[in-house]
């Protein structure tokens, strides 16, 4: 399906891309075949795809996998799609808002291979990307289409600017490889940033149990909030400030062997994580 072509079907069912949902449809065929092989989708999987858009993905992840989830918010995509027969047998067209639905239910559990492939709505991206950490036991990985600037901060190490809460967290559970980047000109209509297609893994051995990962989410999360700031006074800025006094922040951090006037962004995820349990 080309840009030509995704116009066409558009106009034939009186929609339009809708910029307030994040749309911007892939439009290569053969580059969502190769997106299917960098995710390492194999027959016996089950694939949770968040936003099917017009399919093109979809159809590729189901010409590889056992069975397709896929997870549309727009009705009047959902009633096209239906409406042509365009997705394959082997696939599960569900009207939902990924960040409202019970995505653990939709996983499940067993021995099933279970991953998630998805060109994420980029103004949506950060908050699923925490969803997916939740599912990190049931998922054997997710393979997702960010914002370049995204994947960056993903990717981060400490002493560089793009080095934050999304970086430890993801540090502390996942392994991350980054496949491919594509230019604006693969999807359409064409947006204004380029995008990073990145596979991520969950850790055998992870540094911090399921439970634990609000705990030190929130420790992670004050402790960038103010990055300017040194890490005592960043803490001090948001609600640890109130239940913590600054001698009692100071003596942790001397606990964890970390400077008081350290800045959150020299930390390694590891630091992060003993300070987070200290303060606990």
């Amino acid at each position: 399906m080309n840009a030509a072509e995704i116009k066409a079907f558009l106009a034939r069912h009186g929609l339009l891309a809708r910029r307030d949902l994040g749309q911007n449809f892939l439009v290569d065929d053969s580059l969502a075949a190769r997106l299917v092989e960098l995710a390492g989708v194999e027959p016996g999987d089950r694939v949770i795809e968040i936003g099917t858009g017009l399919g093109v993905l979809t159809r590729a992840l189901a010409k590889k996998a056992r069975h397709v989830v896929t997870l549309e918010i727009d009705a009047g995509i959902v009633r096209a799609l239906r409406a042509d027969a365009a997705l394959p047998d082997n696939v599960e067209l569900v009207h939902a808002d990924a960040l409202e639905l019970d995505l653990a239910g939709h996983v499940g559990a067993g021995a099933v291979s279970v991953r998630l492939v998805s060109n994420l709505p980029y103004h949506v991206s950060a908050p699923l990307l925490r969803r997916c950490l939740d599912l990190r036991g049931q998922l054997k990985d997710w393979s997702v289409m960010l914002q370049s600037e995204v994947a960056v901060r993903l990717l981060a190490r400490p002493g560089s600017r793009d080095y934050g809460s999304l970086s430890v967290l993801h540090g502390l559970t996942v392994t991350l490889s980054k496949g491919m980047d594509l230019s604006p000109n693969c999807f359409f209509p064409v947006p204004k940033v380029h995008s990073t297609f990145v596979r991520i893994t969950p850790l055998e051995s992870p540094a911090i149990g399921e439970a634990e990962l609000s705990d030190v989410e929130r420790v992670v999360r004050a402790a960038f909030a103010k990055r300017r700031k040194t890490l005592v006074n960043s803490l001090r800025a948001g609600a640890l400030g109130a239940e913590h006094s600054v001698d009692e922040l100071k003596a942790a951090l001397s606990r964890c062997g970390i400077e008081p006037r350290a800045r959150a962004e020299s930390l390694e995820p590891a630091q992060l994580l003993a300070l987070a349990r200290e303060l606990r």
